[in-house]
């Protein structure tokens, strides 16, 4: 079996403090990375070891926030390799009803969180000359989600995000990736009514949900040399929902 070994290597994970951020973070330590977690809501682990962990309480819609977190990690770790920006958040109403604020909230949060980061760590990376930037997206940005028109636009713009920055990065060997899950048992899945749920299960292929761990194997993949020649892709984690 194929190891991922991280060792030496630095990485952020924003919205880090629960759900598919927290096994992201836990699959990268279980590499050996070093890893920064950042998240609005407190969220510090003391079983982790403190040599390699650090967390931060921040705003990731908070663009000079974001440079002084990268500047704070430079200063701990001397680096930044990996980039993983998860936080995300959602405001659900169908498009007449939607109000300006539930907008502006996903929009900054999901769309303005995954760029405030990449611009912050990328600057870091071109000094390096190396790097891996992988952002959450979703399924619904691909295809478009009832209900979701601030959440499918803010994720189909990372997606562009991503493929516009691996265009702009890949002379500075700095990878640039999305993952778009599907559905995923979380704590925010967790809150729709049961009938809901079973209807996005009954969309996949393979007749069941995914697990935060499924999320968490494919950015390891990305963050490590076994995807060293795959950049500007979305790699769809949804056991066959978008198909």
């Amino acid at each position: 079996m194929i190891q991922v070994d991280l060792t030496g290597q630095v990485a952020v994970v924003t919205g880090a403090a629960q759900g598919i951020g927290e096994v992201i973070l836990s699959r990268l330590l279980e590499a050996g990375a070093s890893v920064v977690a950042i998240d609005l809501k407190a969220g510090d682990k003391c079983g982790f070891d403190q040599n390699r962990y650090l967390f931060i309480q921040s705003d990731v819609s908070d663009f000079d926030a974001a440079k002084e977190v990268v500047n704070r990690v430079l200063e701990r770790f001397g680096r930044l390799d990996i980039l993983v920006a998860n936080a995300g958040i959602n405001r659900d109403q169908v498009l007449w009803k939607m109000t300006k604020e539930n907008w502006a909230d996903v929009i900054n949060v999901d769309l303005g969180g995954a760029f405030n980061y990449f611009a912050a760590a990328s600057s870091a990376m071109k000094q390096q000359n190396s790097g891996k930037l992988i952002a959450i997206s979703s399924i619904n940005g691909l295809r478009g989600k009832f209900g979701q028109t601030n959440y499918s636009a803010a994720k189909a713009g990372v997606i562009g995000l991503v493929k516009a920055a691996a265009k702009e990065l890949g002379k500075y060997s700095i990878r640039v990736n999305a993952v778009a899950p599907g559905f995923i048992l979380t704590e925010m899945t967790d809150k729709m009514p049961e009938k809901y749920r079973n209807m996005a299960i009954e969309e996949t292929v393979l007749k069941k949900a995914g697990k935060p761990e499924d999320i968490a194997n494919a950015v390891l993949f990305l963050a490590s040399d076994l995807s060293s020649h795959i950049t500007g892709e979305v790699i769809k984690v949804d056991g066959g929902q978008y198909i």
